[in-house]
């Protein structure tokens, strides 16, 4: 898979240092859409706080990815689902530390979730 960044300066807001504008994903052998994911454990139940919930998303993604014969690596898109604005710094560097230095196209809504307990939940797009 080769992907190219597309991160225009002029006539459009810049990019942070977190994510970017565009991803081009040339060839791709396989896509992988991951339905919302969230911190929950194996028995469906919600982590306790959002640092709890962060990590289990995040192991929750890579679970599912490794089913698929994909890494972290492999995404190319992101959306993260809120349930208050004050989550989206922490739910940010949640995903720079899973990342690492790749960067992706990303967005962040914030809802109102099925479940009171649910603060977050993670939506992807994997390419092989």
């Amino acid at each position: 898979m080769d992907t190219v960044i597309h991160n225009p300066t002029d006539g459009v807001y810049a990019a942070t240092g977190d994510y970017v504008h565009a991803l081009e994903v040339r060839n791709p052998a396989r896509m992988l859409f991951v339905a919302g994911t969230m911190g929950l454990d194996a028995k469906g139940v919600a982590g306790t706080g959002l640092d709890h919930q962060l990590e289990l998303v995040w192991s929750n993604l890579r679970t599912i990815l490794a089913a698929a014969g994909m890494t972290v690596d492999n995404i190319v898109r992101l959306t993260s689902y809120l349930r208050d604005p004050a989550y989206a710094e922490a739910n940010g560097a949640a995903r720079v530390k899973a990342l690492g230095d790749r960067r992706i196209p990303t967005t962040a809504i914030v809802v109102q979730t099925l479940a009171e307990d649910w603060l977050i939940e993670l939506e992807i797009i994997a390419v092989a």
